[in-house]
């Protein structure tokens, strides 16, 4: 495994979150294959088109009060690789506070010297399995990078 090829997946795990908490939707777009297709934690499918207009809009930091990744792992075959990691959230809305973990992993191929991703795929995490908080790599409150 080239440590280059780490090193560049690791940084566009934390550019797919960091676009996903400021709504970049061109930042995102450039990182992401036009064929892409992402599974939803219902098991839903969204195309490339569909899930760049929901991402314009899909994180409010009045909402999201708290948002973070961890447990990330990089496992390289050639020129295909997997990004997992646990998204943590804890989200207000309409008078209600949900706390929730999804597990996902993005699926990247590399074509012409740049690392795409073909596939994200969501999956809600039980309490019981949710990984510690030892394992966080970024956190953020209200949008704003938590101090740590």
């Amino acid at each position: 495994m080239s440590s280059d090829s780490l090193n560049t997946l690791k940084a566009l795990n934390e550019r797919f979150i960091l676009n996903f908490i400021t709504n970049d939707v061109e930042s995102h777009d450039a990182i992401i294959h036009d064929r892409f297709l992402c599974i939803m934690p219902n098991g839903g499918y969204q195309d490339w088109e569909a899930y760049l207009r929901r991402w314009a809009t899909a994180f409010d930091p009045n909402e999201f009060v708290y948002f973070d990744y961890r447990d990330e792992s990089v496992s390289i075959f050639g020129n295909v690789a997997l990004v997992r990691a646990a998204t943590k959230y804890v989200h207000h809305a309409n008078g209600t506070e949900q706390i929730g973990m999804n597990v996902y992993t993005d699926t990247y191929l590399e074509e012409k010297g740049k690392w795409k991703c073909i596939q994200a795929h969501l999956t809600p995490v039980s309490a019981e399995h949710y990984p510690g908080d030892d394992t966080i790599v970024r956190a953020w409150v209200n949008g704003c990078p938590e101090a740590g």
